[in-house]
C-alpha cells in the first residue's frame, strides 16, 4: 500500500484521525516513571524510552499515528537519540503510522543524506525497521529552499512507500510575520501551497491523495479552510489541537466529505493528560487511564463537530 492509502486505511480502522504527539519533557512525565531518574542525560533518556513505550502501549489500536518530536531527544545527545530510535521502532511494531517531526531542510547531497537516513525503512518490509537508521513512516520538512530541497525527500519516500509533510501554514502565534507577507497578490503561505500542489500531483495514488502532505495549523481555521480548497488530494497534518487552542470546529474544514484527508495532532493534551485536574482526580496515579480518557474525548469531539465522525460508521 502507498503511504496515503495506509493513512486512510488506518483512520478507517480506528475510526478517527488522531495523532498522539510524543514530546517528552522530563518535568511533565508521570512521577512514577521518573522516580529513579538520575540527573545525567542517560538517566533522562531511559525515562523517555520507558514513557514512550508505555504511552504507545496505551494508544495503539485507539489512534492512527504517533508523532515524535526529535528536538527533545536530540537535546540529550547520543543517549536521547538511541531512545528516539527505540520509540520509532516500537511504535512501528505496534502497527501505528510513525511520523518523525524534524522539519528537515537542505539541498543537494545534504538533503539526500537526510532523506536516506529518515525515510529508508520500507513500508512493505517489517524487518527493515531493524536495519534502517530511523524507522519512520513520514518526516516533516521545510520547503523554504524550493523544489531542489524537497525533491530528494520525495524520491526517497517514493522508493520506500513513505510520506513527507511540508510546512505550509504553521500554528505558532508569530507565523504570520513571514507566512502572511504578500507577494504577487498572495500571502507567502499560498505560494507555498501552490508549489506543493504541483510537486504532489505526480504521486497521487488511487485514493486520490499524494505521499506529499502539508502541515497546516489548527489555530488559523480560516486559512486552513482556504488551503483545503486549493489543495485537494493533499493529506493535512494539523497540529495545534487542544493545549495550543485549536478546537474540533477549527479543524472541520481540513477533511473531505468522507471524513478523510487530515490527521489531527495533539501532544500535551493527550500524552500528559494526567496533568489535567479533572483526570488526575478521576484516576490518581494511573496516568494511562487519563490518556485513554483524553483520547476518547478528542475522538468524540472530532466525531461530533467534523466530517471525521463518518469514520465511525465505516469502521470495520
Amino acid at each position: 500500500m502507498t503511504f496515503a492509502s495506509r493513512v486512510l486505511a488506518g483512520c478507517r480502522a480506528v475510526g478517527n484521525p488522531i495523532v498522539v504527539g510524543i514530546d517528552p519533557r522530563i518535568e511533565m512525565i508521570p512521577t512514577a516513571l521518573r522516580a529513579s531518574e538520575s540527573k545525567d542525560r542517560g538517566g533522562q533518556a531511559a525515562v523517555f524510552r520507558r514513557f514512550a513505550r508505555e504511552l504507545i502501549d496505551v494508544v495503539a489500536g485507539r489512534v492512527v499515528a504517533v508523532k515524535f518530536q526529535a528536538a527533545f531527544y536530540e537535546a540529550l545527545g547520543l543517549e536521547g537519540m538511541a531512545a528516539l530510535r527505540d520509540g520509532l521502532a516500537y511504535a512501528r511494531a505496534a502497527g501505528l503510522i510513525v511520523i518523525l517531526d524534524g522539519k528537515r531542510n537542505d539541498i543537494g547531497s545534504t538533503a539526500e543524506a537526510y532523506a536516506e537516513g529518515y525515510l529508508s525503512a520500507r513500508a512493505d518490509d517489517p524487518h527493515s525497521a531493524q536495519t534502517a537508521p530511523w524507522p519512520a513512516d513520514a518526516l516533516t520538512i521545510n520547503a523554504y529552499l524550493g523544489f531542489d530541497g524537497v525533491q530528494p525527500f520525495l524520491n526517497a519516500a517514493r522508493a520506500t512507500g513513505n510520506g513527507v509533510f511540508a510546512l505550509v501554514r504553521t500554528s505558532n502565534p508569530s507565523a504570520g510575520q513571514l507566512q502572511d507577507l504578500v507577494a504577487a497578490g498572495l500571502p507567502l503561505y499560498r505560494h507555498v501551497a501552490d508549489r506543493l500542489a504541483q510537486w504532489a500531483a505526480p504521486d497521487r495514488d488511487d485514493s486520490g491523495y499524494s505521499l506529499l502532505g502539508a502541515v497546516v495549523g489548527a489555530t488559523y481555521p480560516q486559512q486552513l479552510a482556504e488551503l483545503r480548497e486549493v489543495l485537494p488530494g493533499i493529506l493535512f497534518l494539523v497540529p495545534g489541537y487542544g493545549a495550543q487552542g485549536g478546537s474540533a470546529r477549527d479543524v472541520a474544514a481540513a477533511f473531505d466529505d468522507a471524513g478523510l484527508g487530515a490527521l489531527v495532532s495533539s501532544s500535551r493534551g493527550l500524552a500528559f493528560a494526567h496533568l489535567r485536574p479533572d483526570l488526575s482526580a478521576r484516576h490518581g496515579p494511573n496516568w494511562q487511564r487519563a490518556v485513554e480518557d483524553a483520547v476518547a474525548e478528542m475522538a468524540d469531539e472530532l466525531a461530533a463537530d467534523t466530517p471525521a465522525g463518518r469514520l465511525r460508521a465505516t469502521r470495520p
